[in-house]
């Protein structure tokens, strides 16, 4: 499929499209669009920017006024649930805008603004609805809101919705829903897309979903192709000064800053104001009025700096973003790709710059590691003396006497014993020697040093376990 055209979407959609400056499907649209128009559901993997929005809207709107009928009284017809409030919102403007020549009402539900609108809203009944699970929840225990017609579920971000622990409250929600197709009964029709496939996320499509289609336009944990990636390394405290020079660099436009924390990002909004640089602050403790008028500014370019917590890491869907500078990498090596797809979007390219120091070595291994290629890397510390290597893994040699500790790295086998610990009056040359033991070797293999030996190892989490581990596994690493 090349066109929109093509694709047998209802004229009015297509006239929207037109309207929009739309007329190529992107991969996941042109794939996907016919399979949900066919009624089937959908399991969709595909990295963020690359057009998922549309991809489960406009079908969604074609089946709405092709089936005709109104919303229920404190119901809906078509429910979509999603992670952030930013995210609702770009959700329920991409559906307004498709929508726009339809007649079909779209409301939006999020939490942090006052339940009355919203509950008024479900009163009238609505022919869409978007919302975060929690603040729908409030409004189903509170009696305001019915799920029992809804006709077409879409999950979206899923794989985000693990991370902020909204798998009860979806669980929940699920319950109040008809069910999938039952023989020759349709059913509800269920739409799941995720830019990642973690185990438990994995689990939960296999309850939602009924014989899915499944459209995977990328590999998962990938990064968009159009995305030059570079990492700097530097000291924590002169990151600050780091930033600022990037700032100012040529070529830098709209630009996001990611920060580990709320705190963070506040500090680093002061710091830039104080070297004359326009930025806002967005995250949780933000009222929403507070972040649009955020994100207005962003837009339009008055503070073309956005410094952001993970909630906008995939909510924000913004044009023009040149750089996405990372000056705090994230816990979840997985929510890198995520940041970094805020840029690059809709077949345009952009850069994404990490501010690493000695403390976020680890966590940069492991990003390369998910999405299996080094990061180019430029060293502009001012005390070089470190290294920005991984150490070699320590070489075990067996003790006088052909005795050696076969345990797998945790405490021998059946003994009992932690790791760094051996049995009094035993010493079998393994992890758990003493620390006082002398250095097998005067080479790169010798034993650590007993300071050294002190520290958890977690080599292990890198070898044999992340391969296959879930994120929420690896999460507060």
């Amino acid at each position: 499929m090349t066109q929109f055209s093509e694709l047998g979407l209802a004229a009015p959609l297509l006239r929207a499209l037109e309207e929009a400056g739309y007329s190529t499907p992107t991969p996941i649209q042109a794939r996907a669009i016919p399979l949900v128009m066919a009624g089937q559901d959908l399991l969709g993997i595909a990295q963020t920017g690359t057009g998922k929005t549309a991809a489960f809207a406009l079908p969604v709107l074609h089946r709405l006024t092709g089936r005709g009928g109104r919303p229920p009284r404190g119901g809906c017809r078509a429910l979509v649930l999603a992670p952030t409030r930013e995210l609702c919102s770009q959700i329920g403007e991409s559906f307004r805008t498709y929508g726009k020549h339809l007649g079909l009402s779209v409301a939006v539900i999020f939490g942090g603004v006052p339940h009355g609108a919203q509950r008024r809203a479900l009163a009238q009944g609505i022919d869409i609805l978007v919302a975060t699970p929690g603040r729908l929840q409030d409004h189903l225990d509170a009696g305001d809101a019915r799920l029992d017609r809804v006709e077409v579920l879409v999950l979206d971000e899923a794989d985000q919705m693990l991370d902020k622990g909204f798998l009860p409250a979806i669980r929940r929600l699920l319950r109040a829903v008809p069910a999938g197709p039952k023989g020759e009964q349709p059913g509800r029709q269920t739409l799941f897309f995720s830019a990642t496939m973690p185990g438990e996320i994995g689990k939960l499509a296999g309850e939602m979903l009924t014989s899915p289609a499944r459209v995977e336009v990328a590999p998962v944990a990938t990064t968009a192709e159009r995305v030059a990636q570079r990492v700097l390394h530097v000291e924590q405290a002169r990151k600050r000064i780091l930033l600022a020079e990037l700032l100012r660099g040529e070529g830098v436009g709209r630009t996001l800053v990611f920060t580990r924390t709320k705190h963070g990002a506040d500090k680093v909004v002061k710091q830039l104001d104080q070297d004359g640089l326009s930025a806002n602050a967005i995250h949780g403790n933000k009222s929403q009025g507070q972040r649009e008028r955020a994100l207005a500014e962003f837009k339009s370019g008055q503070a073309p700096i956005l410094v952001a917590t993970d909630i906008a890491a995939r909510g924000i869907d913004v044009d023009g973003v040149t750089h996405v500078v990372q000056y705090d990498l994230p816990e979840v090596p997985e929510t890198y790709v995520h940041r970094i797809g805020r840029t690059a979007r809709a077949g345009a390219s952009g850069e994404a710059v990490a501010l690493v120091c000695a403390d976020d070595l680890e966590k940069l291994w492991a990003i390369e590691k998910l999405i299996r290629q080094p990061v180019p890397a430029e060293d502009r510390r001012e005390d070089k003396s470190g290294s920005l290597t991984k150490a070699p893994m320590a070489v075990v040699r067996p003790a006088r006497g052909g005795h050696q500790n076969h345990g797998r790295g945790r405490g021998a086998p059946g003994g009992g014993h932690r790791q760094g610990q051996a049995p009094k009056g035993q010493n079998h040359g393994g992890r758990g020697a003493p620390a006082a033991a002398k250095p097998a070797g005067g080479d790169a293999t010798r034993r650590r040093p007993a300071a050294e030996a002190g520290r958890k190892d977690r080599s292990w989490r890198e070898g044999d376990f992340r391969d296959s581990a879930p994120a929420f596994l690896t999460r507060g690493r």
